[in-house]
């Protein structure tokens, strides 16, 4: 058989040194180490400036890179791990979960949420939470808490806060959690979340909305936002498990 045009085709210059620079990160670099300068990265490679930056820019793109101002060209954490499907059902906050409360307040939630729930236009307990990674902000979460959940949250609790947030969380745990599911999409980060998130408004995010239910209702709703180059979606109870391209490295 003859070789066809495609298979003729070289290997763009910028994508072969993309994997060259990836096997220098693994090797010679940690997280949070500044790379060297754009000069010094060409001349060590042999290759021109415009191509190192195509394929920096790759890199920035897979979440390997990421360029902080006034900084210079970092070393990103790795991914964080959204599981999805998994059989391991817990209420927020129990366990070995890596949100931080940040805020609560009573807020009348969205047409679409404050649907889901049944609560109309009645005011929840709407708590706010972050997930770091590495020193940096990789997601927020608002989730929504109707009062009817947590029918004995005390008025004498912290108005607002950490603390109150905590409060409305160990309030939710009394319940028996029945299950959970969650739904992912992409989108664009709005000016609030790009603000928290470290992003410019419009930057991608993935938006992970997961529904408890218990005693037959939803008794919770919570929305995720994170940073896309910053986490991979798993599936399974092993959400930190990564997968390395090398055949010689074994997933970890």
């Amino acid at each position: 058989m003859g070789t066809t045009q495609l298979e003729t085709v070289p290997e763009p210059k910028y994508l072969h040194l993309k994997t060259v620079l990836s096997e220098a990160l693994d090797s010679e670099f940690s997280v949070g180490e500044i790379l060297p300068n754009e000069r010094d990265l060409a001349a060590r490679f042999g290759v021109a400036r415009a191509t190192l930056r195509q394929a920096l820019e790759q890199l920035e793109l897979e979440g390997r890179l990421q360029r902080r101002r006034g900084v210079g060209t970092t070393v990103a954490p790795p991914r964080v791990g959204v599981a999805l499907g998994t059989g391991r059902h817990t209420w927020p906050g129990t366990g070995d979960d890596a949100w931080q409360p940040m805020d609560c307040e009573r807020a009348v939630p969205p047409a679409s949420v404050a649907a889901a729930l049944g609560t109309g236009a009645d005011e929840v307990h709407l708590v706010r939470r972050s997930r770091m990674s590495h020193g940096r902000r990789v997601a927020t979460e608002l989730l929504y808490v109707p009062a009817a959940s947590v029918p004995e949250l005390s008025a004498i609790d912290a108005p607002s806060g950490p603390a109150r947030a905590r409060a409305v969380l160990r309030e939710l745990q009394r319940l028996e959690l029945d299950g959970q599911d969650r739904a992912v999409e992409l989108g664009s980060a709005g000016a609030e979340d790009a603000k928290e998130l470290d992003r410019l408004p419009g930057s991608p995010v993935l938006v992970v909305t997961t529904r408890f239910t218990a005693r037959g209702r939803t008794a919770a709703l919570g929305v995720a936002t994170y940073r896309a180059d910053t986490c991979r979606l798993t599936f399974g109870d092993t959400p930190d498990v990564e997968i390395h391209h090398d055949p010689e490295r074994r997933a970890s």
